[in-house]
């Protein structure tokens, strides 16, 4: 049996709405994007209104859904772990209404961000426990939540033996490269890094501590750096208690990539593109899947869905995925 495990960030699948109007049509805005500080309505019950940094956010549209829903469909994978969903309600409505109800498992706990975008796993396949790391700590931070959305464990069951277990998901979504305009940006991008290596090093312990050496699993998300990164050294590393690898050095691109100058990696092993004003375009492979050691010899492809637009088809990510043969 082949089964399909991918990773796909949505890039803010919101729902931020009204139940009555369009929020356009009935809060006043200044012309930066932010709310008047005066406005209230005669039932506020039938309004939920949500903001970040004084900014409402605004749930993508029915066309860029329709796009992710394309994407996924076409992928039509057993397994997908994604990123930036903002609540469960949000990720039920969207596979029903957007994906035809093609994935009747769906799990997704609230974790830390402030801007409400959090993890969740679809899957065709039953699900067993759920487990969030969102309370984890660092021996750096005592204390203090080291992860800045969650790590997700999610079990996935045998579809044709419900009380076996298959494998094991771990969903991560680490540390942006997002420095705020207010910060240093050198100083900023250190703390970055610094954070993000301390959540690959808290991921691989409790992995380490939750799995055997020969036991399948899956890690993967949107690492938002490379799987050679200094900051990523602790999943890379192999050690006696945790040794992964990466499986998506040299994936099967679904069309060859748009043109650009310089031109992306050759390999195809990319699916983020970020191009700063005057500069060229970095092609980076933020989004990750690394196998546990026995799942290594059952890695029969890997796979990318390339997009065809620069600025990305409804996500400025390209999802990934790995068959696996059981």
């Amino acid at each position: 049996m082949d089964v399909t495990v991918g990773t796909f960030n949505l890039n803010n699948l919101f729902s931020r709405f009204n139940f009555k109007a369009e929020i356009e049509q009935t809060l006043p805005f200044r012309k930066d994007g932010r709310l008047t500080s005066s406005y209230e309505f005669k039932d506020p019950s039938k309004f939920r209104i949500r903001t970040y940094k004084g900014r409402l956010v605004k749930g993508i549209s029915v066309e860029e859904q329709e796009m992710l829903a394309r994407r996924i469909a076409r992928m039509d994978l057993d397994v997908l772990a994604v990123q930036e969903v903002e609540d469960i309600d949000t990720l039920r409505f969207f596979a029903a209404r957007r994906l035809r109800k093609a994935y009747p498992y769906l799990s997704l706990i609230e974790g830390n961000d402030p801007r409400l975008i959090d993890l969740a796993v679809l899957s065709k396949f039953p699900m067993g426990a759920v487990t969030s790391w969102q309370h984890a700590p660092h021996p750096e931070l005592p204390g203090e939540r080291v992860f800045s959305r969650d790590l997700l464990e999610v079990e996935i069951l045998d579809p044709r033996d419900p009380d076996r277990h298959l494998l094991t998901v771990f969903n991560n979504h680490l540390k942006s490269q997002f420095v705020d305009h207010t910060k240093d940006p050198v100083q900023g991008k250190i703390d970055n890094d610094h954070l993000r290596t301390l959540q690959a090093e808290a991921i691989a312990r409790i992995v380490a501590a939750r799995t055997r050496p020969d036991g399948r699993f899956v890690l993967l998300g949107d690492m938002n750096d490379t799987p050679q990164a200094p900051t990523l050294a602790a999943l890379a590393a192999p050690t006696a208690q945790l040794t992964l690898e990466e499986a998506l050095a040299h994936p099967v691109e679904t069309r060859p990539p748009k043109p650009d100058d310089p031109p992306p990696p050759s390999s195809g092993s990319w699916t983020h593109r970020f191009k700063e004003p005057g500069q060229d375009a970095k092609y980076e492979l933020f989004d990750q899947i690394w196998l546990s050691r026995s799942l290594v010899s059952r890695h029969k492809s890997s796979h990318i869905d390339r997009r065809t637009r620069h600025a990305g088809d409804g996500s400025d990510h390209d999802p990934a995925w790995v068959v696996l043969d059981f």
